[in-house]
């Protein structure tokens, strides 16, 4: 039986954040990184979901399969296990109150993978998407506007290349997506506190693209964002 985990929950939650942990661990080890954000987002409910199924490696949990997976078949994989994966989300929201705006995806490795691949399947599922060592499995050629993407990896990764990150940061600038990208010296496949501080930077100071073109929209002749 899985269990999720929930840091933080605020009477009337202002934000929802879900975090997604990686191939053969579980729901306990995202609580370091959730303590942060519960530290830096007080109005924010914080859940650390657990994947539903036993990993095939004997230990921890697995949103797909891993054994004998390859670049062919691994997005049929993460396909299978979509539908699943969405209605967590959806459930989530409507046990907190909390609309896709307000909801930030937040996964490492394969939870990043899901998280990534999840923001690609419907329009209105979340407002943002933190991807640490994480990929698409495949590179969009479109995405939602009303998200906002930030990638974050350790060049000395092993396990997920950190050419990844670099190849989505570019399509998804090349489509007009709204994306950050992060990639540092001398991290491996692990959320570093280097890559965490960024993270809450990201969140803290980054205008997401939609909310700018708002603003413009509203003044267009003086918006103070231009100065």
């Amino acid at each position: 039986m899985y269990q999720d985990i929930v840091l933080q929950s605020p009477a009337k939650a202002a934000q929802l954040f879900l975090l997604f942990h990686g191939y053969g661990a579980d729901a306990q080890d995202m609580q370091p990184l959730g303590q942060r954000f519960a530290k830096e987002f007080p109005n924010a409910c914080i859940v650390c979901v657990q994947a539903p199924e036993p990993a095939e490696a004997g230990f921890g949990w697995q949103w797909f399969p891993l054994q004998g997976v390859t670049e062919e078949n691994r997005a049929e994989r993460v396909e299978l296990a979509m539908p699943g994966f969405v209605a967590l989300v959806r459930a989530w929201q409507a046990k907190v109150g909390v609309n896709a705006a307000s909801t930030a995806l937040i996964g490492f490795s394969q939870g990043g993978i899901m998280a990534l691949a999840a923001s690609l399947q419907e329009k209105e599922l979340c407002g943002r998407v933190l991807g640490f060592s994480s990929r698409f499995v495949q590179l969009p050629l479109e995405v939602p506007e009303t998200v906002t993407y930030h990638l974050f990896h350790g060049k000395s990764d092993n396990v997920i290349h950190y050419g990844h990150a670099v190849s989505a940061a570019e399509r998804l600038v090349a489509i007009e997506a709204d994306v950050t990208a992060d990639v540092l010296p001398y991290i491996g496949h692990e959320i570093h506190p280097d890559l965490l501080d960024l993270a809450i930077e990201r969140l803290t100071t980054h205008l997401p693209k939609r909310l700018w073109h708002q603003v413009q929209e509203a003044d267009p002749g003086d918006s103070p964002l231009k100065h």
